[in-house]
């Protein structure tokens, strides 16, 4: 289960800066109060913890040969607004912007 942080608001529904991290199923419901002191929270966004290839012990696990074995289509840049299929075999062979 993912670990949240939620921050405690005032009674303005401003930010304090105090914060507090939680686990939580992903199915669960964003708190909108705290759990001991009952003051209004709100979740922050947090970026996402991803895994790329030659950190510990999932070398390789962006690698093309293991996207493509789990399904993946994998589009690289090769240019401005436009975008090539590199992995899978699902989708367009590439995507350009209108610009």
């Amino acid at each position: 289960m993912p670990t949240y942080v939620y921050e405690v608001l005032d009674k303005q529904g401003r930010g304090t800066g105090k914060t507090f991290e939680l686990v939580q199923s992903m199915k669960d419901k964003p708190l909108a109060k705290h759990p001991e002191t009952g003051q209004p929270v709100r979740r922050v966004p947090q970026a996402p913890a991803i895994t790329t290839k030659g950190h510990g012990d999932n070398k390789g696990v962006l690698a093309n040969k293991n996207l493509e074995r789990l399904g993946f289509t994998k589009y690289e840049k090769r240019g401005k607004g436009y975008m090539e299929r590199t992995v899978g075999s699902e989708g367009p062979r590439s995507i350009a912007s209108d610009d």
